[in-house]
């Protein structure tokens, strides 16, 4: 008989998710993704200055804020026929890339090293095989030292020893299937503590261009951000400098210390490679941010597209081919059980699941908050690693001579990519590809100031007195967790419409057209030794980089208000 076992909430992961599975024995045989928030943000939208959108766009998430404000603005642009200045383009590219690579980063060894990592065996290491390893992988990285090693061996201990874990506790650090010797442990736990200071650094750059992080400023039209070398206030020599100094710390880290740890720690999970294979079809608009300049200008040599059904070939993008349905979520479309298009979508929830606090939701057809995105009737996964295949498959030079190495070393095929291991992969080469292109983006920024293009603002459209009467664009952007799109329609000066499928709309989706979400896919089969413990699923879930903030927004179920505000 097959075991009921829920894992809620999947934790370090941003919002709140929830995992149903079906067990027998040692192995998962059904799985159901459940986001048990609302989104409404939709809702917000209708009515309001498509020029304030981004405003609203960007607090979807307390993460993931830069990426929700430039598709909001790319999306009214878009609408509107609005070009940008070139400076404004190289100013969005560097606040998008970098926070890319600082959550690929914060990924990998905050949310997601931990399932593999054991941070209760650091203790018994040996100290110098620790630093002679380390120095081995990644001779480039100075804090690969003994006093270093030491400090961190000598503060977990104390942790462990208190009973208190802090930042580590709710790990299953008993779980037998923890495979790493005790030195690479250490090694691991040293850069998880290493990275939350590079991250807090690195992060700098958003301020310096968007004024704060979180919630940095855009605009419609550029960017708010003047250039003046003569002005302490705007960006000026000593904040590009900074901003130089930033990105030489990005590149350092990911290429000498971030990519080196996943090859090392992956070799020791080689047969992840052949768990958490999800639905074959993948949908990628551009190499890793370099289509920050906006859908569908793609970067030289590759194609925007999808990959169908298995098949290693890109097809070009339809936009009419994206449709979103209610099946398995709590909405109700006005047509039934249809598949709507974005710019023609519909947000009316309608909760039809138990009054919490539930047992089991999988019983019911509806059992989620997040509507199912398909593309051509297909579920499609997103996100780094087909971003990666997507440019392996066109022959892109620089993804080719980072990834076949790898790939031999790890003895597996580009196939394999689509698996738990294939995907933090992408992800950490898809980092280290960033962290060059921010190079050659702030390289060109630069030039550009040099001759003197220094206009961030385009007025030409600014009134509302320039634009058609009914427009509708949408607005697309590569981001950390997968391809992001807002699509609005502006009728008479104002919102209409307002429609946002974001990545984890994309991979934590229900069930629609007969298929599993990618989640979902993901867990069947696949092992679950101890349901008590469910750290084997954990590592296929966290593989994607859930953000179910970004699908969802909080509703109080029984009616209740939770709070009133005016806003002008």
């Amino acid at each position: 008989m097959s075991e009921r076992v829920v894992i809620d909430p999947v934790t370090r992961i941003e919002g709140h998710l929830r995992m149903e599975v079906l067990a027998d024995g040692d192995e998962i045989t059904e799985a159901w993704s459940e986001t048990t928030q609302f989104k409404g943000v939709e809702m917000v939208m209708q009515n309001r200055d498509p020029r304030d959108a981004w405003a609203f766009a960007q607090r979807i998430c307390g993460v993931c804020t830069v990426v929700h404000a430039i598709a909001s603005v790319r999306a009214v642009e878009d609408a509107l026929g609005y070009p940008i200045p070139k400076a404004a383009d190289l100013i969005r590219n560097l606040v998008l890339g970098s926070q890319m690579v600082q959550d690929h980063v914060i990924h990998f060894y905050h949310l997601h090293a931990l399932d593999f990592v054991n941070v209760a065996n650091v203790p018994n290491a040996d100290v110098d095989a620790a630093v002679a390893a380390a120095v081995e992988l990644e001779p480039n990285y100075e804090l690969n030292s003994t006093s270093r090693f030491t400090a961190v061996q000598d503060q977990v201990s104390r942790i462990l020893e208190s009973g208190q874990l802090s930042i580590f506790t709710n790990g299953y650090w008993n779980h037998p299937d923890y495979r790493l010797p005790a030195e690479v442990d250490l090694i691991a736990v040293s850069h998880y503590l290493d990275a939350l200071t590079w991250q807090r650094d690195i992060i700098r750059i958003n301020t310096i261009f968007g004024g704060k992080n979180p919630h940095p400023n855009f605009l419609v039209g550029g960017m708010a951000s003047a250039i003046n070398m003569d002005n302490e206030l705007t960006i000026n020599q000593v904040k590009l400098n900074q901003v130089q100094g930033m990105i030489t710390r990005i590149v350092d880290f990911v290429e000498n210390v971030y990519l080196p740890d996943v090859i090392a720690i992956l070799g020791a999970y080689p047969d992840y490679l052949d768990i958490g294979r999800s639905n074959p079809n993948y949908m990628a608009l551009g190499k890793g941010g370099y289509n920050c300049a906006g859908y569908p200008e793609p970067p030289d040599g590759f194609r925007p597209g999808v990959m169908l059904d298995g098949k290693l070939e890109v097809i070009d993008l339809d936009l009419d081919l994206i449709t979103e349905y209610a099946t398995s979520g709590w909405y109700r479309y006005s047509g039934g059980d249809v598949g709507l298009q974005p710019w023609s979508g519909e947000t009316v929830p309608e909760y039809t699941g138990p009054t919490p606090p539930y047992d089991w939701l999988a019983d019911n057809e509806q059992y989620t908050w997040s509507k199912a995105p398909r593309y051509d009737g297909r579920a499609v996964q997103v996100g780094p690693m087909p971003r990666v295949l997507s440019a392996y498959v066109q022959g892109d030079a620089e993804t080719r001579e980072d990834v076949d190495p790898i790939l031999r070393q790890l003895g597996a095929q580009p196939e394999k990519m689509n698996s738990t291991a294939g995907r933090i992969l992408g992800r950490a080469v898809e980092a280290v590809e960033m962290a060059r292109q921010l190079q050659r983006w702030f390289d060109e920024f630069v030039t550009g100031i040099q001759a003197g293009d220094t206009r961030t603002f385009n007025p030409d459209k600014w009134e509302k007195s320039t634009w058609p009467t009914a427009s509708k664009g949408v607005g697309f952007a590569e981001v950390a967790r997968g391809t992001l799109s807002h699509w609005v329609r502006v009728t008479d000066g104002s919102i209409s419409n307002y429609q946002a499928v974001v990545p984890s709309t994309w991979n934590g989706c229900g069930r629609a057209n007969g298929e599993r979400g990618p989640y979902e896919e993901s867990l069947v089969p696949h092992p679950l030794i101890d349901p008590e413990q469910p750290l084997e699923p954990l590592r296929t879930i966290h593989s994607f980089d859930p953000c179910q903030s970004c699908g969802i927004h909080v509703l109080d179920v029984t009616g209740t208000e939770v709070a009133w505000a005016k806003v002008q």
